[in-house]
């Protein structure tokens, strides 16, 4: 681990809510990441940006009444509030469409082109006579040549993964019609040219995970097409020398985590092309846009000539899916979060959705039974009960300030123990992506301390009462400043009903495993963290936001 860090997510497309699936794949685990970094002293930046091009937005906005940017520029603010709302902390929160985003996309090409790896040649292109139109990607449905689905995008394949070079069977997505051939001009990046760097890369890439690194080796292996970058609309980032057709949306919104955290950096005063290539570097992705970010995105930044670091890691996590089928912004079939946090707090979401994420591609169902379990099970019968009973026994019976502790038994010392530990095996297992284990870790810790005090019984007012309430109060100190990344809000609370001033946040990671609170420590007025989920508004709830039982 070195002291600098960027990292970035998926950019939300700017063409409607924020949902679950989004944050449970990419936005959660970045965020925790980026917070962890940060307790661990690393200078960490977590950079995101809206993805603002392509005909859904062209067609959306025209309906809407309003032009592209306006529409967009609508969805990037409205964006940014629901991830504020649910916690996340961008450093920076920019777009595709800013000026800065498309002057870099145009160096990049024209850096490119010079090195030759762009050239132009004449392709057959869907073309559909009743619209009027060349159809892009997203405008053509079909079968996809590499494993037969039906009903996918000519761009990619949501069952495999893949992109298809010419999908089967195409239709218009608008009318239903079936699309003519007609021949036009395009720029064509030279993937081809790369693939034995990227298969370098790819063996020594130590911090991928194997599995992705694995078959995105086979791709190679199959032979990788080279990339055509051209798209015969008229919103996106105009092609220099062609200023008629602009690039394809996966040219250019890669790109945009480099010029949004260069233009964050700048803004700082930091020397921004040097802690990019001295910081490890994260993109945090879904499995559906593998193909796209372990070989155009570094590709891209190999033909750059080295300019640009290439990631450390990009953590692969697989889909959140609703009632059994995978959650879909543009199929309607998603629940957005502020819809959600309009009837829990954010903490409960992030808690449940890091708590049931694996690090891999296996997919998940989101359960609405399941979540209230869960948040009365852990959150509320194990956290919430432990920090309060710790808590408002000492202020009950010793007058609101954490007492001396006396003579030590083997439960003392195994608690005590139990407290040193926290740090190294909980902070092991988020450095090594595992997020959902490490939640559990914490989630074993309380679990212990709740045994711990109800075997101490220090309501009988024995002689180990009082060592007891003090090493418990140590460990609701622990708690916080290991929850604090996961569920920052809570933490924050956690930490001020302990009487600890400032905010949580700014204890270093180790200071999890320190037994810091001392005799005559006056704590807060201890109350309620959390309060149970009614299993009963769950019936509801599953016909209102999605029947995602089972």
């Amino acid at each position: 681990m070195t002291k600098r860090a960027i990292l970035t997510s998926a950019l939300p497309y700017a063409n409607g809510e924020i949902h679950l699936g989004h944050v449970a794949s990419t936005y959660l685990p970045a965020d925790v990441t980026a917070r962890h970094l940060r307790q661990r002293g690393v200078e960490a930046y977590y950079v995101c940006a809206t993805d603002d091009y392509g005909t859904p937005i062209l067609i959306q906005s025209e309906r809407e009444g309003k032009t592209p940017a306006e529409y967009v520029a609508g969805w990037n603010t409205r964006d940014a509030e629901d991830f504020e709302s649910l916690g996340m902390r961008f450093d920076a929160f920019s777009s595709t469409s800013s000026e800065a985003c498309g002057e870099f996309v145009r160096g990049v090409y024209e850096r490119l082109r010079e090195a030759g790896h762009i050239y132009e040649k004449e392709v057959v292109q869907p073309y559909c006579a009743r619209d009027a139109m060349f159809l892009p990607d997203r405008y053509v449905h079909g079968t996809c040549p590499h494993c037969g689905a039906d009903d996918q995008y000519s761009d990619l394949c949501e069952s495999c993964g893949k992109v298809p070079d010419r999908i089967l069977g195409p239709k218009c997505a608008i009318c239903g019609e079936t699309p003519e051939n007609r021949t036009t001009t395009h720029h064509f990046f030279a993937l081809s040219h790369f693939a034995g760097r990227l298969r370098e890369w790819l063996e020594g890439a130590d911090g991928m995970q194997m599995d992705v690194r694995r078959y995105v080796l086979g791709w190679i292996a199959q032979g990788l097409s080279d990339w055509d970058i051209t798209r015969d609309i008229t919103w996106g980032v105009r092609i220099p020398g062609d200023e008629g057709r602009v690039f394809y949306g996966w040219f250019d919104n890669h790109l945009a985590y480099i010029s949004a955290t260069l233009g964050m950096l700048d803004g700082r005063g930091i020397d921004a092309k040097g802690f990019w290539n001295s910081a490890d570097i994260y993109h945090f992705i879904g499995k559906d846009i593998v193909y796209h970010h372990y070989l155009f995105l570094p590709a891209v930044r190999m033909g750059l000539g080295g300019e640009f670091k290439l990631p450390d890691r990009m953590p692969v996590r697989g889909h959140l899916t609703l009632a059994g089928k995978k959650i879909s912004k543009s199929r309607g079939h998603y629940i957005s979060i502020r819809d959600f946090l309009s009837r829990y707090p954010a903490d409960y979401l992030r808690f449940y959705l890091l708590l049931v994420t694996p690090y891999s591609q296996d997919d998940l169902n989101f359960d609405w039974d399941d979540f209230a379990l869960r948040i009365n099970k852990e959150l509320v019968g194990n956290i919430g009960n432990f920090v309060n009973r710790a808590l408002s026994f000492a202020h009950r019976s010793f007058d609101g300030h954490v007492p001396a502790p006396g003579p030590e038994s083997g439960e003392d010392a195994a608690a005590r123990g139990r407290i040193g530990a926290l740090a190294g095996e909980v902070g092991a297992l988020v450095d090594e992506g595992h997020l959902d284990r490490a939640l559990k870790g914490i989630l074993a810790f309380s679990a212990h301390f709740n045994q711990y005090f109800q075997h101490c019984e220090p309501w009988k007012g024995g002689d180990g009462a009082a060592t007891c309430v003090h090493l418990s109060a140590n460990a609701v100190r622990s708690l916080a400043i290991a929850l604090c990344a996961f569920v920052p809000s809570s933490a924050q609370r956690m930490w001020e009903q302990l009487g600890e001033a400032g905010s949580v946040e700014a204890q270093p990671w180790e200071a999890a495993s320190e037994v810091r609170i001392g005799a005559g420590h006056a704590i807060g007025r201890p109350s309620a963290l959390f309060a149970r989920v009614d299993e009963g508004e769950i019936a509801g709830l599953k016909e209102s936001l999605g029947g995602a039982s089972g």
